[in-house]
């Protein structure tokens, strides 16, 4: 039986889980959409849940909250001015989950997440800064 067993432990240990977590949750906010594997997808949704209500609060405590699980600033910074804003009056489901197909090296299950009323222009708009950058110091 598997009782009080709420998490998949996806062969890490809980410090890597919490850093993979961080980190994916992250890229989720500054990119709207990313593919990962299924199970990492399905347990990527739950925390980016809160975070998002975390914003939709707003206050001080909130934000120091949010920060202690994202780890840097700036995804801080657009989690509370760009995501809570845009989610103030949705009850919740921020975020959707779809079947991506299998992986071709292992057949792992894959999925895209993503935020529903997403911004399209938002995924890769920090690659292009860079490249435009790097072209305008170039000329």
């Amino acid at each position: 039986m598997r009782h009080a067993r709420g998490y998949r432990r996806l062969n890490r240990t809980h410090e890597h889980r919490k850093a993979l977590f961080a980190n994916m949750a992250g890229s989720l906010i500054e990119h709207e959409q990313i593919k990962t594997t299924l199970p990492k997808a399905k347990e990527l949704r739950p925390i980016i849940e809160k975070l998002i209500t975390l914003a939709k609060r707003g206050d001080l405590h909130a934000r120091r909250q949010a920060a202690a699980q994202l780890k840097q600033d700036k995804y801080v910074a657009r989690l509370f001015e760009i995501l809570g804003p845009r989610y103030k009056d949705r009850q919740g489901g921020y975020v959707r989950v779809l079947k991506a197909g299998f992986r071709y090296g292992d057949m792992a299950p894959m999925a895209i997440i993503e935020f529903v009323d997403r911004d399209p222009a938002a995924k890769g708009a920090a690659d292009k800064a860079r490249l435009e950058a790097e072209e305008a110091a170039e000329s």
